[in-house]
């Protein structure tokens, strides 16, 4: 399964941040928010789907424990896009 991901906002700091956008599976587009951790045991995303879009996920024919599992691996692996102005460096440790 190929996931894209594409973040709208990040707001928080390198510590914590809540992250919020929209994954692609195929042709389809779905909202998800998160919140990332850092520093202890490494970096630590959750991530949280409304109930609508995992009974979406589901009607697709999809896990959704594998969704989430694949979008999480993304977003800690760094694999998204990011809007205009933001760039990956702007939440790395110094």
């Amino acid at each position: 399964m190929e996931i894209i991901v594409n973040i709208k906002e990040i707001d928080g700091t390198q510590m914590a941040a809540k992250i919020t956008g929209d994954f692609q599976i195929n042709e389809n587009s779905f909202p998800f928010t998160a919140i990332a951790f850092g520093r202890i045991g490494g970096q630590n995303i959750g991530v949280k789907l409304t109930d609508e879009v995992e009974s979406k996920i589901k009607e697709l024919g999809f896990d959704i424990d594998e969704v989430i599992a694949e979008l999480q691996r993304n977003l800690i692996q760094g694999n998204l896009n990011l809007p205009e102005g933001l760039t990956k460096e702007s939440f790395i440790d110094d």
